[in-house]
C-alpha cells in the first residue's frame, strides 16, 4: 500500500500534536510554519513529546525513531503540493486562514483535501476563498492532540462526500474517533459546553458557591466541575469563547455573558495560570444537601442545548453524546443524562426555570421542540408552543 502524505501548516502546540498523530500512524508528514524559528524547533518539540512516552513505557525507542523519520519540515506551503490532505493549524483568524487556503488550493492536486483545525470559524467562509470549495472541510482536533481521541469532522453545505470520506479514513487510521457535525457555531463540543459553564454561573449569581456547584457535579460522576474547568482553561479564554458564540447565535439568552464571569476576568484571577480562580487552588469539598437539584438543573440545560443542535441537522444523538464524553470527559452525554434523569423531569425543570427567569434571561430555558418530542413520542415531528 502506498504511504499517504499529510501536510500540516502551523507548528504551534496544536500543529505539532497533529503532526505527531499522523506520523505515529505511519503517514508521511510534511509540515511548515511562517516562522523560521518554529520550523527549526519543530522536530525537537515532537521528539520531546515522544521521549515522554518512551519514559512512561508507552512507546519503544524504535517506534519513536520511526515516527520522527516520517516527519519532514519544509519551508513554504507551496512545498506541500504532493500531500493527499493538508491541515492548517495557524492563528484563529479568518483572513489569515482564507489567504492560506487560496495559496494551497492553487498547488494541491484536485483530489486532495484541504482541512482547517478551526474551533470557531465558518468552514464555508474558508471554502469561499478557494476555487475548489468541495475539497474544504473542518478537522477540529482537541488539545493535546496526541492524547485526545475526539476529532470533529465539519462539512459545509458544499463539501464533497469524497473529501469527507478521505479525511475520515485518514483520521480514523491515526487512531481518532471522528464525529460528523455541521458547519454551525461552536460545532458540537464548544456549543454544547456553554450550558455547563453558563448555568453554573447563573447559580453563582443566585448565591451558590463555586465549591458547592463543583462538588455536586463531582458527586454525579463528572471528573471536573464547571468552575474547575474554567480555572483550567482560564476565565479570559472562557469569556472570549462565550462572547464569540453569543455573537454568532444572535445574542440568544442561552449564551448570555454573565456578570460573574466579567467580574472574574476584571479581577485578574483567571485560574491556574494566575494562581487563583473561581475555585483554584481550593478543593470543592463535600456535595451540598441539594446536590441532585444542581445536577438536574445543569443537565437539563445541557440536554436542551444538545436537542436544539440536533434539530438544526448534521449531527446525531449518539454523535453528540460521544463528542461530549471524549471532548469534555463527561461521564455521560447530554441525551444519556436526560434519559437517566427522566425526560419529564428535565422538561419540568426547564419550564420552572423559564417561568422564574429574569428579563435578560427570558427564553433561555424554553424547552426546544426536539426535546419535547423526545420526551413525548406522540408529539414527534410536530411543533409545540412552550410559552
Amino acid at each position: 500500500m502506498t504511504q499517504v502524505t499529510v501536510g500540516i501548516v502551523g507548528l504551534g502546540a496544536m500543529g505539532l500534536g497533529i503532526a505527531q498523530v499522523f506520523a505515529a500512524s505511519g503517514a508521511a508528514v510534511r509540515a511548515t510554519d511562517l516562522s523560521a524559528r518554529m520550523r527549526d524547533q519543530a522536530v525537537a518539540g515532537i521528539a520531546a513529546s515522544l521521549d515522554r512516552r518512551v519514559a512512561a513505557g508507552r512507546l519503544s525507542e524504535a517506534e519513536r525513531d520511526a515516527t520522527l523519520a516520517r516527519i519532514a519540515i519544509v519551508e513554504r506551503p507551496e512545498d506541500l503540493a504532493s500531500c493527499a490532505m493538508v491541515i492548517e493549524a495557524i492563528v484563529e483568524d479568518l483572513g489569515a486562514k482564507a489567504a492560506l487556503f487560496a495559496t494551497l488550493d492553487g498547488v494541491l492536486d484536485p483530489g486532495a483535501v484541504l482541512a482547517s483545525n478551526t474551533s470557531s470559524l465558518s468552514v464555508g467562509a474558508l471554502a469561499g476563498a478557494t476555487a475548489h470549495p468541495g475539497r474544504v472541510l473542518g478537522l477540529h482536533f482537541f488539545n493535546p492532540a496526541p492524547a485526545m481521541k475526539l476529532v470533529e469532522l465539519v462539512a459545509h453545505d458544499g463539501t464533497d462526500p469524497a473529501a469527507l470520506a478521505l479525511a475520515r479514513t485518514l483520521t480514523e487510521a491515526a487512531g481518532k474517533t471522528v464525529i460528523a457535525c455541521a458547519d454551525r457555531p461552536g460545532f458540537i463540543v464548544n456549543r454544547c459546553a456553554r450550558p455547563f459553564y453558563g448555568e453554573a454561573l447563573a447559580l453563582l449569581e443566585e448565591g451558590r458557591s463555586p465549591a458547592e456547584i463543583d462538588a455536586a457535579m463531582l458527586g454525579a460522576g463528572y471528573r471536573m466541575g464547571p468552575f474547575a474547568l474554567i480555572d483550567l482553561v482560564g476565565a479570559d479564554v472562557n469569556l472570549a469563547a462565550t462572547r464569540s458564540l453569543a455573537g454568532a447565535m444572535g445574542g440568544h439568552p442561552r449564551y448570555h455573558v454573565f456578570d460573574a464571569l466579567l467580574r472574574q476576568v476584571e479581577s485578574g484571577n483567571l485560574g491556574r495560570k494566575t494562581g487563583r480562580g473561581f475555585l483554584f487552588p481550593d478543593a470543592p469539598g463535600a456535595p451540598p444537601a441539594d446536590a441532585a437539584e444542581i445536577v438536574l438543573r445543569i443537565e437539563a440545560t445541557l440536554a436542551n442545548e444538545a436537542a436544539t443542535l440536533l434539530d438544526e441537522g448534521g449531527v446525531t444523538e449518539e454523535g453528540i453524546d460521544t463528542a461530549l464524553k471524549l471532548g469534555l470527559n463527561f461521564p455521560r452525554g447530554a441525551f444519556e443524562a436526560a434519559r437517566a434523569q427522566g425526560l419529564p423531569a428535565i422538561l419540568a425543570r426547564l419550564c420552572d426555570l423559564e417561568q422564574a427567569a429574569p428579563a435578560p434571561l427570558a427564553g433561555r430555558y424554553r424547552p426546544s421542540d426536539r426535546l419535547v418530542a423526545l420526551g413525548d413520542p406522540a408529539r414527534r415531528g410536530g411543533r409545540v408552543d412552550h410559552r
